[in-house]
């Protein structure tokens, strides 16, 4: 099939026709499909302050190939010109079903800016990360190779992702290791999912409760801001006013999805 690699921006289009070489190359007739998820997909990824995600679907195969694969992608050995690279494999299987928690074979970050992370089990990995990674592939993915990724990745229920979207809200309100501009977007993020039913990117969901929530439009306006400035030149928020608004996120997601408010 077409592929939508030349959609991707070029300082990454040479990066990203080398890792779909190299996991064909280990993979070979068991790769389904390779897809760009992420602020790629939702066509709003910025250069250094992106990460690049990439979902990685394949038939059954022997475990040492998810290890020769985070070897062959491991950066600087393959350079990541991005903040960082947030690759997972999946099982077709698992990736068809829509089935929630984590289920991969490889989840590996690597990249100039990320925490190195390769791990291979996914049992007790919290698992809302990849469900709303998989549920924006399945609704807005790229295809960069094989089989189109919006096929391969069966779309979560409803329920599921109302929970995973909670529990995102929850771990950005803690503010442990996120960047307070991030914080705010994801948050917009959530609530618009959870009003509409659809993803977009961080900065168009930001736009979109602001102009509905006037009492947090200077914050959010700030947000959007410090979000389009590298990740080391973000800017400085309020603190009271970064929780104060996450606070009102987790209680907006949690009377919509159900969950109980605390």
């Amino acid at each position: 099939m077409d592929s939508d690699i030349e959609r991707v921006p070029a300082e990454v289009g040479r990066y990203l026709s080398e890792l779909v070489q190299r996991a064909r190359t280990i993979y070979r007739d068991r790769l389904v499909s390779v897809g760009a998820v992420g602020s790629l997909a939702l066509g709003d990824y910025r250069h250094g302050r992106s990460d690049i995600d990439i979902t990685v679907v394949v038939d059954p195969a022997p475990t040492r190939l998810a290890h020769e694969l985070a070897d062959a992608l491991a950066h600087p050995g393959l350079r990541c010109p991005a903040a960082g690279l947030e690759l997972v494999v999946y099982d077709a299987g698992f990736a068809a079903s829509g089935a929630p928690g984590a289920g991969y074979l490889l989840n590996m970050n690597t990249g100039p800016v990320l925490p190195a992370v390769v791990d291979f089990e996914s049992v007790g990995a919290p698992g809302f990360w990849y469900v709303i990674d998989r549920a924006i592939g399945h609704q807005s993915g790229w295809t960069l190779s094989g089989h189109p990724i919006r096929e391969a990745l069966g779309p979560p229920a409803r329920k599921d992702l109302l929970a995973a979207v909670s529990a995102s809200v929850r771990e950005h309100a803690s503010g442990a290791g996120h960047l307070a501009d991030n914080r705010i977007l994801n948050g917009c993020r959530s609530v618009y999912y959870c009003r509409t039913g659809a993803w977009v990117s961080k900065r168009a969901a930001g736009r979109s409760v602001a102009a509905a929530e006037k009492r947090f439009r200077p914050l959010i306006g700030a947000a959007i801001r410090s979000f389009e400035r590298p990740r080391e030149s973000a800017r400085e928020l309020s603190a009271g006013e970064v929780d104060e608004f996450m606070a009102w996120a987790r209680r907006t997601v949690d009377r919509i999805s159900g969950s109980p408010v605390s």
